[in-house]
């Protein structure tokens, strides 16, 4: 496994034990390149998070997506393995 899909796989379980909904989005042919790894819904709140490993971060094109659903009111997050709490954070604002 990657360390980028641990990142998903840990943030995977924080969102299934929150009962989030979520899924993993198709960028490839009719898919949108740059859209978060994640995108979701919970209690009402659309969400993405784009998940990277160690130092990696988002490209350009990755920010412009995030800041488009920013500009839209939904939370963005970028997690990596040191703030893997932040999506339960996320989940706890929510409510």
């Amino acid at each position: 496994m990657t360390p980028e899909a641990k990142v998903k796989k840990k943030v995977v379980d924080v969102l299934k034990k929150g009962s989030a909904y979520y899924f993993f989005p198709a960028t490839g042919g009719y898919g949108r390149s740059g859209v978060p790894d994640i995108v979701g819904c919970y209690r009402g709140v659309f969400f993405a998070i784009e998940c990277k490993a160690g130092t990696n971060k988002p490209t350009a094109l990755q920010e412009a997506e995030m800041n488009k659903i920013r500009e839209a009111n939904g939370q963005v997050l970028v997690v990596n393995e040191d703030n893997i709490s932040d999506v339960t954070i996320l989940l706890r604002d929510i409510s």
